[in-house]
Order: structure tokens, then C-alpha cells, then sequence
């Protein structure tokens, strides 16, 4: 292995997570917060990515924003943050020997933010929104549509930007209880990745965010069960193409089916070769490109095969999505397909440790919810996997009832749509719920 990696917790309660690789010759600086959509409710949803954008307005230290940044550009980084359903993100690649200068900076964003220019950041926001809406203000973004269908009534519904009705009404105060809230030592984890050193992280970091109060990890309530399908949600949007996504709720990361899933994944999209492009784009020709993958939180999990096509051929690529993975619960992947899936996991998994951001990913964004696993662990798992442990796990997750696809585009060929998820052509019944033991973590 060419990495190390160190866990620390000062005595605030903030938690460090260094991976010292130093055949690298860069590094990268990730603050992870488990804050995010589904720690919000109907009145406050999009706080989480508003007080985002706010933190990138300046800190105490750092007021004019001009000058916060070039400090880091001027060592190679490049500020950014991100905000997800379950947790955000604050990350910059640094050259290595200026390590202190990126956490300096980080740190008083994060610890003494300005909030200032609320209504400037609330129009960028408004803006960025209209991505996921059509003229009408519907929503047509898939994966908005999809987690509302999915969790109904849950956080996890919410859409991580908000509504336009809830951003143009959110208030300081509002943003600063959250502020308060979750930007808090437990809820927070520090990781420097790349060639850096332990010591001096560790150093840097409880200097850089000496001002962090003491406080709580956020705590999530568990989603519901998703209603029994098949179902369908079409939303009617006149664009030249139909897109959709076949959801399957599965399970978190660290359960035991999970790296039977992953090969499933790998054998239905893998590249061109595997199963779902090679039949649908490459043999018939009737979409430019479908993809499947993983979603996971810390207690939920979706296999998502999406795609897009002409909509007189949307019911046709739905029932070749459902004809190809209902090989998967019927007959045993080839010996030959099997070992591809698992070699292919563990290469990249390799290639993993030239990336400072996959490692980061890896060990400090998963220490927000558990204890990362190692690479070598996760491989062997998935190295572990039968044939017939693959087909047991296929007919558990991908069957009848776990089925929800959501579409959104013309009306033409609905109809069609309509008797194809009905039917749900191949796909098994539900078979017994599966057992509750867990193991392992990211991957």
C-alpha cells in the first residue's frame, strides 16, 4: 500500500484524518460537515447550500474575498464547496509546502463567516435553481423527482438547493441557527491527503480551527419504506428526447449485499462492453449513452439506470433496461464476466491511491458517518462474491415491486410507457427481506 493514513480527534472533538502518500507530488485540503438537504425541513430546505455560498462571501480574517482567494490560487489551490442530500464539502488542491495557508484560510471561512451579501447570493442561487425547472416552474430534474417519489414525506425528498418559494424566504437568522447548529467540532472532519505530513496537519488543523465550538454529530431519522411498485411518475415537458431513471432501493454501504451490488453495477455499465450499453447503444442503437449506479447513505442505498431517447422509443429502451437485468435474477453471471467485474473494481481501487481526492473521499468524507474500511478490505469483499451469490442478491433488490421509474418528456409513446413498467417484463416477485447484518464502509 503507498499511503498511510492517521486518525486523530482533538480535544475539541474535531476529528483529522491525514493520508500521507508522498510519491505524490500535490496534496488536497477537505472539510467534510454532515449537514446537507436532509437536515433541513419544508421552511428551511436549502439553507445547507445558501449558507454555502455564503461562507465563499469572506470571514473575519479573510473580508475581501479578491484577495481570500488569490492567497490560495497564488499556492496552487482553488476554493470550492459542495452540498449533498447528507453532508457538504470545502476542498482546495495545494501544493504541499504551502499546506498552512489553504487551512488558515478554510478554517475562518468556516469559523468566522461574514454572511454578508445575502440578497446578491440569493439571486445566484434563484438562478442556478432554473436548471431544474421548466418555463411553468415544475420540477424536471430526475434525480429531484425521483428522491421525492422515493422517500415521501422524509428529508431525503427535499431537493438539496430548495424550492424557490423557501430560498426567497429564508432569513439570516434562520441561516445562522443553522450555522450554529451544525458547524460544530463533532460534526466536522478535517482531511489533508497528498504529500503532507501527519504531524504538521495535525499542528496546522487544531490551529486553523482552534475557534470551532464543541458540539454534537448531526443525527438523521431513518427513511421510510418505499411504496411498493411498479410504478411510474411521468412529468410532460416538450423537449426533443424522453429521459428516465429506473430506481431499485437497495441498502447502505456497509451491508453485507452491498458488494453483490457493486457487481451488478459493473456488469450492467462498465464501459461499452458491458451489458446494458452494448445492447442498448451499441446493438440496437436506441439511445446515445444509458448508465447505471450507486447511491448510497449511511442507511440507504439505490441501484439508478438512466438514460434518454426519442420518445416513441422510450417504452422499447425501458423494456430492453428490464430484459437485460432480468438475466441477472435468472442465470449466473459467466465465470469470465465475473472476474472482469472484480478485477476492474480492484484496479480502480488502485488507481484510487494517485488521487488525493478519491483518498480524501475515502477516509474523511466517510469518518463523517463510520470508520472507513481499508481498499484491500473492500476488494476482498467484492472478490468474495459467487456467482450464485450475485444471482440471490439480483433477484432481492431487482425485482417487481422495488421497481420506480420516473420519466420526464413528451407524451408520445406514454401509453406505451405506461404497459412496460406495469408489466415490469422479466423482473421476479419480492422475495424475503433481506438480513440486517452489516459490515465494512465506503466503497
Amino acid at each position: 500500500m503507498s499511503f498511510t493514513t492517521y486518525r486523530d480527534v482533538l480535544p475539541s472533538g474535531l476529528r483529522v484524518v491525514t493520508v500521507e502518500t508522498p510519491h505524490l507530488h500535490t496534496a488536497l485540503l477537505a472539510v467534510y460537515v454532515r449537514t446537507g438537504s436532509r437536515h433541513e425541513t419544508l421552511v428551511s430546505n436549502g439553507v445547507s447550500h445558501y449558507l454555502e455560498h455564503l461562507f465563499f462571501r469572506g470571514s473575519e480574517g479573510w473580508p475581501d474575498t479578491v484577495k481570500m482567494n488569490a492567497a490560495v490560487e497564488e499556492v496552487g489551490g482553488n476554493l470550492n464547496g459542495v452540498t449533498t442530500r447528507d453532508h457538504g464539502y470545502y476542498y482546495t488542491p495545494i501544493h504541499p509546502a504551502h499546506l498552512r495557508v489553504g487551512l488558515d484560510i478554510i478554517g475562518d471561512m468556516l469559523t468566522r463567516p461574514r454572511l454578508t451579501d445575502m440578497e446578491v447570493e440569493r439571486q445566484i442561487i434563484l438562478e442556478e435553481m432554473l436548471d431544474e425547472v421548466d418555463e411553468k416552474g415544475r420540477d424536471i430534474d430526475l434525480d429531484n423527482l425521483s428522491k421525492h417519489i422515493l422517500f415521501p414525506g422524509h428529508p431525503l425528498a427535499l431537493k438539496i438547493a430548495g424550492t424557490r418559494e423557501s430560498v426567497t424566504n429564508l432569513t439570516h437568522d434562520q441561516i445562522l441557527k443553522h450555522f450554529v447548529q451544525h458547524y460544530v467540532a463533532g460534526n466536522i472532519v478535517v482531511t489533508a491527503a497528498g504529500r503532507v505530513k501527519h504531524s504538521e496537519v495535525l499542528e496546522m488543523s487544531e490551529r486553523a480551527f482552534a475557534r470551532l465550538p464543541k458540539g454534537p454529530a448531526s443525527i438523521e431519522a431513518p427513511p421510510p419504506l418505499t411504496p411498493p411498485g411498479p410504478r411510474l411518475h411521468f412529468v410532460n415537458h416538450d423537449e426533443s428526447q424522453t429521459e428516465f431513471r429506473l430506481n431499485f432501493r437497495g441498502v447502505p454501504e456497509q451491508h453485507e449485499d452491498y458488494p453483490a451490488l457493486q457487481i451488478i453495477r459493473r456488469v450492467l455499465d462498465d464501459g461499452l462492453s458491458s451489458r446494458l450499453p452494448f445492447e442498448i447503444v451499441e446493438k440496437r442503437g436506441l439511445a446515445y449513452s444509458v448508465s447505471a449506479s450507486l447511491d448510497a447513505y449511511h442507511d440507504a442505498g439505490l441501484l439508478e439506470i438512466e438514460a434518454a431517447s426519442a420518445p416513441e422509443k422510450a417504452a422499447t429502451v425501458v423494456t430492453e433496461c428490464l430484459r437485460v437485468i432480468a438475466t441477472l435474477c435468472d442465470d449466473l453471471v459467466g465465470d469470465e464476466e465475473l472476474a472482469r467485474a472484480k478485477r476492474r473494481h480492484r484496479m480502480l481501487l488502485e488507481f484510487s491511491q494517485d488521487s488525493p481526492g478519491e483518498l480524501a473521499g475515502w477516509f474523511g468524507g466517510t469518518e463523517l458517518f463510520r470508520t472507513p474500511e481499508s481498499f484491500n478490505h473492500r476488494a476482498d469483499l467484492v472478490d468474495s462474491q459467487s456467482a450464485a451469490r450475485v444471482r440471490e442478491v439480483a433477484r432481492r433488490y431487482l425485482n417487481r415491486e422495488n421497481l420506480t421509474v420516473v420519466a420526464v418528456g413528451q407524451r408520445k409513446g406514454l401509453k406505451a410507457l405506461e404497459r412496460v413498467v406495469a408489466e415490469a417484463p422479466g423482473l421476479p416477485a419480492p422475495e424475503a427481506p433481506a438480513p440486517a447484518a452489516v459490515n465494512g464502509g465506503r466503497g
